[in-house]
């Protein structure tokens, strides 16, 4: 179990996962490449808001598929659901204290410039 805070402590939330987190992604999407955070993926049911939920803003665009959340007292882009799979969260791994994302190198980037919900 991990805990996952925003920066002014208000939203906190618990992702249950038994080992280390160990698939990263960014994402050049046009919110994503703002952003700048480094993301890994779980379960809908492994992620649990346990403080602050009142606190959240929701933020969608162009399709309003996607989900993207934001702690509203300090700004921290803290998790999202993805359009092509809302069955899952993204988490932001700057978001767990105990995680050193400077360790990460080579992190893979998801290509959401060209998502293939997009593609006609």
């Amino acid at each position: 179990m991990q805990k996952l805070k925003c920066h002014c402590g208000e939203v906190e939330a618990e992702i249950n996962i038994s080992s280390d987190i160990e698939k990263f992604l960014r994402c050049n999407c046009s919110i994503c490449k703002r952003k700048g955070a480094i993301m890994s993926m779980i379960k809908n049911e492994d992620f649990k808001i346990i403080k602050g939920e009142d606190k959240l803003t929701l933020y969608q665009f162009h399709s309003k598929v996607a989900k993207h959340y934001f702690c509203s007292i300090c700004g921290i882009y803290t998790h999202h659901n993805p359009r092509v799979n809302p069955a899952m969260t993204g988490f932001n791994i700057g978001c767990i204290d105990k995680f050193d994302s400077k360790k990460l190198d080579n992190v893979p980037i998801n290509d959401g410039q060209n998502h293939p919900l997009d593609k006609k």
